[in-house]
């Protein structure tokens, strides 16, 4: 059982930077892909941005350049450092940990409010 908890989401204006944190419990935390989802309102979740148990990283196209996901396996943290953010970028952002190797497992975090505005 692994549990998540995001922080780090806020208020910020648009140009301006965050840095998201995703805290795990449990161990064997090095052996989980991570990624960070969003959702916007009336919008469908979706993947920003991955980065695998080998250190592999993909994102989505509309945030490459700006947001950079990274993970200290000794601290069972995974982090997204968001800069230029945009109003779009405006959504809730859940952490997710996924084991893909049998038995298969995947857990969330509770969400964390990002809100890009002026």
């Amino acid at each position: 059982q692994v549990q998540l908890v995001e922080s780090g989401g806020g208020l910020v204006q648009p140009g301006g930077s965050l840095r998201l944190s995703c805290a795990a419990s449990g161990s064997s935390f090095s052996i989980y892909d991570l990624g960070w989802y969003r959702q916007a309102p009336g919008k469908q979740r979706e993947l920003v941005a991955g980065i695998t148990t080998s250190g592999n990283t993909n994102y989505a196209d509309s945030v490459k350049g700006r947001f950079t996901i990274s993970r200290a396996n000794l601290r069972n943290t995974v982090y997204l450092q968001m800069n230029s953010l945009k109003p779009e970028d405006t959504a809730v952002y859940y952490c997710n940990a996924e084991k893909t190797t049998l038995p298969s497992r995947t857990y969330w975090g509770q969400g964390t409010q990002v809100t890009v505005s002026s």
